[in-house]
């Protein structure tokens, strides 16, 4: 445990500032008034890898993967206690842009996101983890590719196909 202690430390300031970033793009999308930091996201998806398996982190991409999943669980976790808090209200849309990231624009229900994602993971959990790395993750094409272990041309198939899945889901379309 000692030496995966010293290579998460050897990792971390390497993905630090990119995994600062991600919260940052990811916060900034919230609602106004949202109180959590983009430092304090990060410190707690921290705490909660330091809990995880440090071993089973194969290369970046994974780390990063694996952080993306937890800075989701920590942002629905808080969605979900202001959606329980004032019961109700109409939640924003979101749209699964390739430039998601990096907008300020878009505001996103997390919750929303997640019971899609959920219903997509029990038809095609690839597709479902896919998504969790492109869009929480902010991987790029050839890592998500690395994370998944599949080819950058399935990775992008796999995306449009997910995105179309997601936004029909989220728009309360009927299945055609």
């Amino acid at each position: 445990m000692d030496g995966d202690r010293q290579s998460l430390d050897s990792l971390l300031p390497i993905v630090y500032q990119e995994l600062r970033r991600l919260a940052a793009a990811y916060l900034r999308r919230e609602r106004p008034g949202q109180t959590l930091q983009p430092t304090a996201l990060v410190h707690e998806a921290y705490l909660r890898l330091m809990r995880d398996r440090p071993d089973r982190w194969q290369n970046r991409a994974h780390f990063c993967a694996i952080a993306a999943h937890s800075m989701r669980q920590i942002l629905i976790e808080k969605a979900r206690a202001r959606g329980a808090a004032k019961r109700g209200g109409a939640r924003p849309r979101v749209t699964l842009d390739e430039g998601l990231v990096g907008t300020d624009e878009r505001s996103i229900d997390l919750v929303a996101l997640d019971e899609a994602l959920e219903r997509l993971a029990a038809i095609d959990a690839e597709q479902a983890r896919l998504v969790e790395l492109r869009f929480f993750g902010g991987l790029t094409v050839e890592e998500t590719a690395e994370a998944l272990g599949i080819s950058p041309a399935t990775v992008k198939r796999h995306w449009t196909v997910a995105r179309a899945w997601l936004a029909r889901e989220l728009s309360g379309s009927p299945p055609p």
